[in-house]
């Protein structure tokens, strides 16, 4: 008897848990860029020059990587399978508003499985002046849901962006 209790003790918090649990995220950082808000859209557009600035490419430079379409178009698959930091997936771009935003999907295969929404926003803030905001945002299924209440996925992946983005910045000025 006491192990129905029990039993049905823990389905009760996995409940309660679940209905407070957040049930989405969305991360993002900004950063100014001295550079034509035209030259640093094209630049983000294509999905290959994240080699050179991403924070998870310098975390794994041996990573696989296939390629599957054109890059700069919606369609693109860019595929990596790499070392425990970063996993397994592929980033999609989804949709181009052109010299404004640019959208994917990134779905994640190891080191377990999820789909997030990407983007990139570019803003002109004055003459060779370009704001540029990376982000990502999805839902949190079950048992996941649950899991965001011990983890900030803000705090998680936002120090990845700020190194990101100070790379692309470093890599835009200099040229």
């Amino acid at each position: 008897m006491i192990a129905i209790y029990i039993v049905v003790g823990l389905l009760v918090l996995v409940a309660i848990l679940a209905l407070v649990a957040p049930k989405s995220y969305n991360v993002f950082r900004s950063i100014d860029i001295s550079k034509p808000k035209k030259e640093v859209f094209n630049y983000v557009l294509l999905v290959k020059n994240q080699e050179i600035w991403s924070p998870w490419a310098k975390k794994d430079p041996n990573m696989a990587r296939k390629y599957i379409g054109i890059d700069g178009t919606v369609g693109f698959v860019s595929y990596w399978n790499g070392n425990k930091e970063v996993g397994e997936g592929e980033q999609e771009i989804t949709n181009i508003l052109e010299s404004e935003r640019i959208e994917g999907e990134l779905r994640f295969f190891k080191p377990f499985r999820s789909t997030s929404n990407c983007y990139f926003k570019v803003y002109d803030t004055g003459e060779n002046k370009t704001k540029i905001t990376w982000g990502f945002s999805g839902k949190n299924v079950f048992p996941m849901s649950i899991m965001m209440l011990f983890m900030n996925m803000d705090k998680v992946v936002g120090k990845d962006f700020d190194e990101g983005l100070q790379a692309l910045k470093k890599e835009l000025e200099r040229n």
